[in-house]
């Protein structure tokens, strides 16, 4: 679950949180709404299987992807405070979300200091990705975009050991890659084939592999420490294993500004 990420939770912790991962589930088809944007929820939606995206779409059918919820992800820890979702969750894939109770989860966030402190930095960190994708869109160019996007995708699933060998599925069509990264297909289409052409990228099937991740991170300007992957930071030896010796041309390490 992402928010061990952020700290190992003890014995009685993990019970609790495995009691409600056994929670029924919910599959959803490629494409299919999993909340829509007004509805007022009374489930947290945690993804368990597949790739899900934060969206707003306009009147006129203009969309706009603003990140992308993978294994361990909760899609709407808002329903403690907001009325309403002000955004919908879409799956890209066939993603599958456990529901828990919102009264069940704020239950159990009375229980555990522990719990609570880890939702909230979860909370932050989504805020952060946010942040970072503003920047993305205001101040790197289409290809750098495009290798920041393919550069955390790579490093969170990574983290929830889910890109072995640096692969992990990539279910995006380049017009969703376009709302996602603010340029138009054509243009992403271009920007693919200079990725791939500079032998950083394959992709096949639906499937990416970042074969030179050193110098994909120099074309995105990536640093990881928006992510704030405290317990790798940490030095714990489960989560590191897992990013791995990924480190940007930088030197600086991928996980901090050392």
């Amino acid at each position: 679950m992402k928010l061990e990420q952020f700290t190992r939770f003890d014995a009685s912790e993990r019970v609790r949180l495995d009691q409600l991962l056994q929670r029924p589930a919910s599959t959803y088809q490629r494409g299919e709404t999993i909340i829509p944007a007004g509805k007022k929820v009374d489930h947290i939606h945690l993804v368990v299987k597949g790739l899900a995206t934060r969206a707003k779409t306009l009147r006129d059918g203009g969309r706009q992807l603003m990140a992308f919820l993978v294994p361990g992800d909760l899609c709407d820890v808002e329903v403690f405070v907001l009325e309403a979702m002000d955004h919908e969750i879409m799956a890209l894939n066939r993603t599958t979300c456990v529901l828990i109770r919102a009264d069940e989860m704020e239950r159990l966030l009375t229980e555990s200091s522990n719990l609570t402190r880890a939702l909230w930095w979860s909370t932050m960190t989504d805020s952060a990705v946010l942040r970072e994708w503003i920047v993305n869109h205001g101040q790197r160019d289409a290809r750098e975009r495009i290798a920041h996007i393919f550069c955390e995708l790579l490093i969170r699933y990574r983290i929830v050991g889910q890109a072995a060998d640096n692969v992990f599925e990539f279910p995006l069509t380049q017009e969703e890659l376009a709302e996602a990264s603010g340029v138009t297909p054509i243009h992403v289409n271009r920007m693919l084939q200079e990725l791939r052409a500079a032998g950083m990228i394959e992709l096949n099937n639906r499937m990416l592999r970042i074969v030179d991740f050193e110098r994909l991170a120099g074309v995105a300007q990536y640093e990881a420490s928006y992510l704030h992957l405290v317990r790798t930071e940490k030095g714990d030896p489960a989560v590191a294993k897992r990013v791995g010796d990924l480190v940007p041309v930088t030197g600086k390490g991928l996980l901090h500004d050392a």
